[in-house]
């Protein structure tokens, strides 16, 4: 662990606004609480956005017994740097900045000299719910500003919408950092993406612009003409439809599943193509499998999360060079509640982003 700089800003420890869950209600109400100071390697960002995503709805809500209240939820954040320390090189005030979903790590395990964080083996500190190594516990996105070590944040090019960026720091990174790593910038191969939410939305985006072939999968039929029309995905399948499901065995290179409900895998593992690489970046309570399934069809069945600075920061180059977005609702953070529940509910199309600027005052 680097050794801890003495702070270095006079007007350090400020007050910060924030919206804040009090107990497992989840119900969020406005809060106020004091940053750390800005020392010599970090930077403070004014947030300007924060995407909405399933975190903040499970450690709102505590539903992993783990939550520390009062819990300020967040962690797609997108703002404008307003004061740097001296030894920070990478950015200067005005610079367009994001903050993902962690914040700190132990900066010396060879996942962190590889700029792969999320991995790292002392434990990846959490941008909110988090106990950072002064003892600390981490505050999130949903407030005024932020202070972050330099390293874990990302320059967001200054012609792409800040509200747009937000949500690629948790959505995009989960799904580009696992299409990266199973080569699947492929063009001409075939991608399926099951689950039509925030992250299966980007999955759609991101293989439309590697020049794949896109299925998607969906429990609802409601969903074929944005995932064709608005989406461009190439095909539209029920998967309760068995005849639909029957008609595409062995024919994909790639499966991407984000979905976290309970579902059976094997249909869906099924569709690949020998060899071919299904990679589950959803939560579901279990996964059931057919060794055969697997093992006849030599297919591999791999798993991720979100993803380290070097890969996040690609993505976020890549979204702004592609011209790809996030379809978003962007809303006042005096309706964080409301989106929260509709969340839950998955009446979102397909991003909720929190204008911090404008509401939170």
């Amino acid at each position: 662990m680097e050794e801890s700089k003495p702070p270095i800003s006079s007007s350090g420890g400020d007050d910060c606004l924030s919206w804040a869950a009090r107990d497992p209600s989840g119900l969020l109400s406005p809060h106020t609480f004091t940053r750390r100071s800005v020392t010599s390697d970090d930077v403070s960002l004014k947030i300007t956005h924060c995407g909405v995503c399933y975190a903040d709805v499970i450690w709102t809500k505590n539903k992993h017994g783990d939550s520390k209240y009062p819990l300020v939820p967040g962690h797609e954040i997108a703002g404008v740097v307003n004061k740097v320390g001296s030894n920070v090189t990478r950015f200067k005030v005005g610079d367009h900045v994001g903050v993902g979903t962690f914040v700190n790590s132990c900066r010396e395990c060879d996942y962190c000299d590889e700029g792969q964080e999320v991995s790292c083996v002392k434990g990846q500190v959490f941008t909110f719910n988090g106990v950072d190594y002064d003892g600390s516990v981490t505050k999130g996105g949903y407030s005024s500003h932020i202070v972050v070590h330099e390293r874990y944040c990302y320059k967001i090019p200054v012609d792409y919408p800040l509200e747009s960026a937000a949500p690629l720091l948790c959505a995009g990174v989960t799904v580009y950092a696992p299409m990266m790593r199973h080569n699947m910038n492929q063009p001409g191969k075939s991608l399926g993406v099951v689950g039509l939410g925030g992250l299966g939305h980007m999955a759609v985006k991101f293989g439309k612009a590697f020049g794949l072939h896109v299925t998607v999968f969906s429990t609802s039929v409601s969903k074929k003409e944005e995932a064709l029309n608005l989406l461009g995905a190439n095909n539209f399948v029920i998967s309760s439809d068995h005849d639909q499901m029957k008609a595409l065995a062995k024919s994909l290179d790639f499966v991407i599943d984000t979905a976290s409900g309970d579902h059976a895998f094997d249909p869906y593992m099924s569709l690949l193509k020998i060899a071919g690489t299904y990679v589950l970046v959803g939560f579901p309570s279990e996964i059931k499998i057919q060794p055969a399934t697997l093992n006849l069809g030599m297919r591999v069945l791999a798993g991720s999360v979100s993803g380290g600075t070097k890969v996040t920061q690609e993505m976020i180059d890549f979204c702004a060079a592609h011209k790809i977005y996030p379809n978003i609702e962007v809303i006042p953070i005096q309706k964080a509640n409301e989106a929260i529940e509709r969340v839950v509910k998955k009446d979102i199309k397909y991003r909720f982003v929190i204008d911090i600027e404008n509401s939170l005052k």
